[in-house]
């Protein structure tokens, strides 16, 4: 991870799962973080709606140089990636879920 640009696409190995074959919601996340539970639903919600779209949630304690190299400052943090893993959208705070499809729309 030592080597991650803020730039730089992000794949499936340093998220730990997957990305979705046309875009991918990466939720980063605490264990006591109310607005993350709702953030965690939106975006699961609208991921099931969109084909190929897929939802990964992070641990942000969990994953501390993932969240240094990105600059997550605080939870939660969404980004939106485009099929190739680069990140076209980034927001902080629980997404409204119109915000999301506009999100995608931009990264699809």
């Amino acid at each position: 991870m030592d080597g991650q640009a803020i730039g730089d696409p992000l794949d499936a190995v340093l998220l730990g799962a997957p990305l979705g074959e046309r875009a991918t919601l990466v939720h980063f996340s605490t264990a006591f973080c109310r607005p993350c539970v709702a953030t965690r639903h939106t975006l699961a919600e609208v991921a099931g709606m969109v084909e190929g779209v897929t939802h990964v949630e992070i641990d942000a304690e969990a994953h501390l140089a993932l969240v240094r190299a990105l600059r997550v400052s605080r939870t939660p943090t969404v980004l939106v990636l485009d099929a190739s893993g680069r990140v076209v959208r980034r927001a902080s705070g629980p997404p409204r879920k119109a915000d999301v499809f506009a999100a995608l729309a931009q990264a699809m």
